[in-house]
């Protein structure tokens, strides 16, 4: 066969190109040239979308990292503690008071709506400090497993959850139809929609020691109230709450809602939890937020005696929960009566920095209680004196309870415009213990700040 001269069949090639109409070529072009727009335009927006995601992952500080860090020496680093924890009134020595997930301490005026006020008398204060980290607490039980780990910044120890499994605090036998529980829960960055959440199960066992195996799920005939925790949301990836109440094996309730308070994504991955309990009536703050406000939740007649902790699986196995400064408290307090009528005040629901004269945010339900008397009764005068435990010297407490005092008087007057002149101060440091300096629980006790009328 005779062969074309390439040049020739170029001509030919051109030549059939030009017996294409010219309107088949243009609709060639012109779709050719919108799916090039349109996967330009995707890429803009998926890179916009990227960038902004971005940005926001990028501002998450570093919440819990479960291992120990090396310090510059290459020693291992737990943080500085004290026998507080992060719920206390604020321990005596000077530690870490950054929180991870929080650029800084809130404010007073953030807690404006907040109306939470601690038990009269701390029977728990539970930081794991008594027990080794890499070891399971000795006073807990499980069917499940965890270990206690340091957070970098955080004081105290926290007890690491991944697994299927409940965690019973044996300690905590009675739970009275006046208290208030406390508990701080981290998680870790991008925690997966997929992954379990979080259960706190007030609950009635016959048999503490082996019954609380059973409450993974509410079964016939179960006593309960279930707090449910998950720090990621579908949708708008808010975290989410709800509280199940189980009354003689039947749901009495169930109500669900999203919150930013614990919500990973959002880069809210640490949440103080505050439980009252005021006989049938149930509140519940995560941080400055009151998520829940249920009066029949708790039932007549039924002996509460014990708080379950519940993990289930996780979707993703880099996924886990940290637990700690768990706090328990007895007692409804009297603010007006006790005031006014018997003439002084003991609290212990001013709470300050580790080491530090600085009021926490956690503090402004007690303090607004204060001040409503304060202003309810305009001509009365009070001498405030502040408390501490027996860590450290003598000398460095008394002056830290002055301090506090002080502190505690400037908050009363530029929060809450009591006039300064209507407040004394004093500090008494460890002389005056209200209770045993022996214990976790006796040393909260013994951080107070007394209201003296004058």
């Amino acid at each position: 066969m005779k062969k074309i001269h390439p040049i020739l069949a170029a001509v030919f090639l051109i030549t059939g190109i030009t017996q294409l109409s010219a309107q088949t070529l243009g609709d060639r072009v012109l779709n050719n040239t919108k799916n090039t727009l349109e996967r330009r335009v995707e890429q803009k927006v998926d890179k916009t979308v990227n960038k902004g995601v971005d940005k926001v992952e990028n501002k998450v500080d570093s919440a819990a990292k479960g291992e120990k860090k090396k310090d510059k020496k290459g020693n291992n680093s737990s943080g500085n503690t004290d026998n507080s924890g992060n719920s206390g009134s604020g321990g005596n020595n000077s530690g870490g008071s950054s929180e991870p997930g929080k650029s800084s301490a809130p404010s007073l005026k953030t807690y404006g709506k907040y109306d939470f006020v601690p038990g009269e008398k701390v029977v728990v204060q539970e930081d794991f400090m008594q027990d080794a980290v890499g070891d399971f607490p000795a006073k807990w039980n499980t069917n499940g497993s965890g270990e206690l780990v340091t957070i970098d910044g955080s004081t105290g120890h926290w007890l690491k959850v991944n697994k299927n499994g409940n965690y019973l605090p044996e300690f905590i036998t009675e739970l009275p139809e006046n208290f208030t529980f406390e508990f701080d829960i981290v998680c870790n960055e991008n925690f997966s929609f997929y992954s379990s959440g979080f259960n706190v199960n007030f609950v009635k066992m016959t048999k503490p020691g082996s019954e609380f195996v059973k409450w993974a799920r509410f079964g016939d005939g179960e006593e309960g109230v279930r707090l449910y925790m998950h720090p990621t949301g579908a949708g708008n990836r808010e975290g989410t709450t709800n509280v199940r109440v189980i009354h003689e094996g039947k749901e009495l309730i169930k109500n669900e809602l999203g919150t930013s308070q614990f919500a990973a994504h959002l880069g809210n991955n640490k949440v103080h939890v505050s439980v009252w309990r005021q006989k049938n009536r149930l509140r519940v703050y995560f941080n400055e937020e009151k998520v829940w406000d249920l009066p029949r939740a708790f039932q007549d007649g039924v002996k509460y005696n014990g708080i379950v902790f519940h993990n289930s699986d996780m979707n993703n196995s880099e996924d886990y929960y940290l637990l700690s400064n768990l706090r328990l408290a007895v007692g409804a307090p009297d603010t007006r009566s006790k005031l006014i009528t018997e003439g002084k005040l003991v609290t212990r629901g001013i709470q300050f920095e580790s080491g530090s004269d600085k009021v926490k945010a956690e503090s402004y339900g007690t303090l607004k209680e204060i001040a409503t008397v304060l202003k309810e009764n305009p001509t009365v005068r009070v001498k405030i004196v502040g408390h501490t435990d027996s860590d450290g010297d003598d000398a460095t407490n008394l002056d830290l309870s002055k301090r506090r005092a002080e502190a505690v008087k400037k908050a009363l007057s530029t929060e809450f415009g009591i006039d300064a002149s209507r407040l004394e101060t004093d500090g008494k440091g460890e002389s005056q213990p209200a209770d045993a300096n022996t214990t976790p629980a006796g040393k909260a006790n013994n951080r107070r700040v007394e209201f003296i009328k004058l």
